[in-house]
């Protein structure tokens, strides 16, 4: 019997990033869901089991950072990558301080992602991330 698909949630407020990482994501193999905000996150955290975010910093409503700490607070076993056009030093840091697994810049590189992905999915399935 083979390894559950696992599950990931993209959360940004450009539609054409979640469209885009969504299909790339589903095509290695992986189940994906969307949000367009952090409070949309958190609802959808609420009723479905994810295995990792992919989040967004610079957001309305509620930025990356703040999602980030509520999500570290309700969901602590959830691996999150933030992603960000915008990044400093500053962001940096306080993400990797709230809980962030990895900090990657916009456009964010297919490779370098399966790379953080595989790390987190402690090599991941031939199906997921070959």
């Amino acid at each position: 019997m083979g390894e559950a698909i696992k599950s990931i949630l993209i959360v940004d407020d450009e539609e054409n990033t979640r469209i885009g990482l969504s299909k790339l994501l589903t095509q290695e193999g992986f189940e994906v869901g969307s949000a367009a905000n952090g409070n949309e996150a958190l609802d959808y955290l609420g009723q479905k089991k994810v295995n990792l975010v992919i989040s967004d910093i610079n957001m309305p409503d509620m930025n990356g950072l703040t999602f980030l700490r509520e999500l570290s607070r309700k969901f602590p076993s959830i691996n999150v990558i933030m992603i960000t056009a915008y990044g400093g030093v500053e962001s940096y840091l306080e993400a990797m301080n709230l809980g962030a697994y990895e900090y990657l810049h916009k456009p964010v590189r297919l490779e370098e992602l399966r790379s953080v992905m595989k790390k987190i999915f402690n090599g991941g399935t031939v199906s997921q991330l070959s």
